[in-house]
């Protein structure tokens, strides 16, 4: 209903009354875990609306990404829809590449990207592990990981370069692993770069759902070695690779880890998404090899996620942990009352 009552308003018509529409609906379905994906989704889209109101007031609109947004919410709508069947277990040995950090005022998620090796011997294959969980606005930047943590061992083995030995580890046919701890044990070390050069080039992609088969759900691992970089007046990073074009999308890069744009600028090899996005494919980086001392040196976006000794993530955690303490007492005192 909601999201008929915006179809009808139109993106002009904008304004907080229709906006605000979405928080008793959001709060109604996020208590149901068959319906928090959608219950996200909406969250954050309204919040960029409200952002955005009044409607009449603003010049320009995001068209194609209000409108995806609205689509797909009202796709998830559909029974079913959210549900992705467990079609099989996995059992071998998993190399992670890099991690993914998407993240809005309310919920935050980390999918961790990597090389799936069969125990039988089979073809290795591209696989996905993921965790979403709520979070105060106030808890940004390296704050998230101490959130997401507790629900998945793999971000601690992504972090230190480490594989996973999986047991009976459910799988979807696309490809997502329903993590679970108890199917998985830390394996031996295994370099992301490694992984990348060997394993990867080899490694079969998953076939993509029907529901997920849009242009902005693209999202390949691909390792690049031996580009030239530019940057544009207006600050836009390209590489070159064999003669084509890829602009990076440098704006991906989470705060909550110590990848940079500047260390992207200066590297030699990436390990990265293939997006598309407005016509043309880009790469997000995920973690770069860039000199630093004379020394080649691997820098991951998600390389704080099992905890670091680096002073600024450091403090960033700490200041995570005082502002959940400070919620938590402040939830405490509401409760008593």
């Amino acid at each position: 209903a909601w999201l008929s009552d915006l179809a009808r308003c139109g993106w002009q018509g904008l304004d907080h009354e229709v906006v605000s529409g979405a928080a008793e609906v959001v709060s109604a379905m996020l208590p149901d875990p068959s319906l928090r994906r959608l219950a996200t989704l909406l969250d954050g889209f309204a919040a960029e609306l409200a952002a955005s109101c009044p409607g009449a007031s603003l010049e320009r609109f995001p068209l194609r990404r209000w409108g995806d947004l609205w689509s797909r919410g009202m796709l998830l709508t559909v029974p079913g829809a959210a549900v992705a069947p467990v079609t099989g277990t996995a059992d071998g040995r998993l190399l992670p590449l890099g991690i993914d950090v998407t993240e809005h005022a309310t919920a935050a998620q980390a999918q961790v990207h990597a090389v799936f090796e069969p125990a039988d011997g089979s073809a290795p294959r591209l696989v996905r592990a993921s965790v979403s969980v709520p979070k105060p606005d106030t808890v940004v930047g390296a704050g998230i990981w101490q959130l997401m943590r507790p629900h998945m061992s793999l971000l601690a083995a992504a972090g230190e370069g480490r594989s996973m030995d999986l047991t009976g580890m459910p799988v979807t046919a696309e490809g997502d692993l329903v993590w679970s701890d108890e199917h998985a044990r830390p394996g031996e070390p295994a370099e992301a770069f490694a992984t990348a050069r060997v394993a990867l080039p080899t490694a079969t992609a998953p076939v993509t759902a029907p529901l997920d088969r849009h242009p902005a759900r693209i999202a390949v691992p691909v390792f690049l070695e031996g580009y030239t970089t530019r940057t544009d007046d207006e600050g836009r990073l390209t590489f070159t690779v064999a003669g084509l074009d890829l602009v990076v999308d440098t704006d991906r890069i989470p705060a909550a880890g110590p990848l940079t744009p500047e260390a992207v600028a200066k590297s030699g090899a990436c390990i990265g998404l293939i997006r598309w996005d407005a016509g043309s494919f880009g790469v997000q980086p995920l973690a770069v090899e860039t000199t630093v001392r004379k020394k080649v040196t691997a820098v991951h976006a998600g390389a704080w996620a099992g905890g670091t000794t680096d002073k600024a993530g450091a403090r960033a955690e700490k200041a995570a942990t005082d502002a959940a303490k400070v919620l938590s007492e402040r939830a405490g005192r509401l409760l008593r009352k």
